[in-house]
């Protein structure tokens, strides 16, 4: 049955179940939506080892949900393909063996229309789930997996946006005409916060990973932080001064990858002519000045911040500064591209990923979860930095102060960028 044609759940069911099942199927939906434009070729190849095929997240999203929530909890449930868990298993050692990540775009088998199927058996399926009352252990396991799709539709555009970025003929993801151009911004100001002993991670109210936990005092010094993110504009500025040829500025490592990968600017920039370019979801298109710089390594935004005289916040400052913060408007088709700053002032939220200055490591009395869903965070708390509050591109749920992003330093091809903070 296709999932449009789900009939309502009945007039009886629990209104929390009711909640639930409508968020389950319309994130399960918008996947779907995310991987419309692109044909069967497109889902199928892999741009690099850190990104995987949009048929990949589909098929993937998809057995976590097969894996970890249908065959312990709907009885008589069928395996739609035995031979999935090995291609779709991601790194759960628990769960078995796996196809290798940088080797996922070799996967042209199953094909698209197959993991469609695919797809359609376990939403079925998740639907009979729904016609009895929900086991409190499946419920929270509903909402794992909501998340983790979420996480993965951010995913899947990145990856799009990496593949398409490495075609010579730069396809556009959309071709309708994305927001107005921005041609001018506010300069900006400096916020003052104030020191003292604050309480920072998840203090409960909703849905949290294991890694956002628990809640505990830290001592913070009286701060300040940027009230917009680096522009594009203040970033050209950095290249202009010579900022890529200036070791000084740089920590031995990202000196290293500068000289190594030949970077002289942010990832997905061109020049052409005279002017400056970036590869969007929305085609090849000139830099636009105002508009918020993206796709920069932790390496990167360290030197830029040194060079701007100041320096990044640590993620613990950038939590309490950003409390109270509106949150973005709901995930928008429309909106792929980082807003600029009103009047020199941009919410904390839904902009850009932004680089912290602290390391990615467990909270005081962290532990990771029983079973596989331990797994998910606690493992990678090793050479790794912590990103701050969403971007364009971040569906809803993942937006909150104690949410946690990590990548490794020289990673790009997120939609990362940074804030600027300094000593009081």
């Amino acid at each position: 049955m296709p999932l449009d044609d789900y009939p309502p759940l009945t007039a009886a069911s629990d209104r929390q179940q009711l909640k639930l099942s409508e968020r389950l199927f319309a994130t399960r939906r918008l996947s779907l939506d995310i991987a419309r434009p692109l044909s069967p070729e497109d889902q199928t190849v892999q741009a690099m080892d850190d990104a995987s095929p949009t048929k990949w997240h589909l098929a993937h999203t998809t057995w976590f949900f097969e894996e970890l929530l249908l065959k312990p909890f709907l009885p008589g449930y069928r395996i739609f393909d035995d031979r999935f868990a090995y291609c779709f298993n991601s790194y759960y050692n628990s769960l078995g063996e796996r196809h290798p990540r940088p080797k996922r775009g070799l996967l042209t088998r199953p094909r698209a229309d197959e993991v469609a199927a695919y797809r359609a058996h376990v939403d079925e399926n998740l639907r009979r789930l729904f016609e009895a009352p929900i086991q409190e252990g499946a419920r929270s396991l509903i909402e794992v997996g909501i998340n983790h799709e979420q996480q993965h539709q951010e995913l899947m555009l990145t990856d799009i946006l990496a593949l398409f970025a490495a075609n010579p003929l730069r396809p556009a993801y959309r071709t309708e005409a994305p927001e107005p151009a921005a041609l001018e911004g506010g300069a900006g100001e400096w916020r003052a916060v104030k020191g003292g002993i604050h309480e920072v991670g998840h203090r409960g109210g909703g849905f949290a990973y294991d890694n956002e936990s628990p809640a505990h005092e830290v001592l913070l010094r009286d701060f300040r932080i940027f009230s917009r993110a680096v522009t594009n504009g203040e970033w050209l500025a950095f290249m202009e001064a010579g900022g890529y040829q200036t070791p000084s500025l740089w920590l031995a490592d990202g000196w290293a990858a500068v000289g190594g990968e030949g970077w002289r600017a942010p990832l997905y920039w061109e020049r052409i002519g005279d002017v400056w370019h970036q590869m969007t979801l929305y085609g090849l298109r000139p830099v636009e000045a105002a508009r918020p710089v993206t796709h920069v390594s932790y390496y990167e935004a360290e030197a830029f911040a040194r060079w701007a005289g100041a320096r990044l916040p640590t993620e613990f400052e950038w939590e309490i500064a950003s409390l109270g913060e509106p949150q973005p408007a709901p995930f928008d088709f429309a909106r792929l591209l980082p807003s600029p700053a009103e009047d020199g002032v941009a919410p904390m939220f839904g902009g850009v990923w932004e680089w912290t200055a602290s390391a990615y490591l467990p909270y005081p009395g962290f532990k990771s979860l029983e079973g596989p869903l331990g797994e998910y965070n606690g493992k990678f708390m090793c050479n790794q930095m912590v990103l701050r509050g969403g971007s364009a591109l971040t569906p809803d749920g993942l937006i909150r102060p104690s949410y946690r992003n990590f990548f490794y330093p020289q990673q790009r091809w997120q939609m990362t960028g940074l804030r600027l903070a300094s000593d009081a």
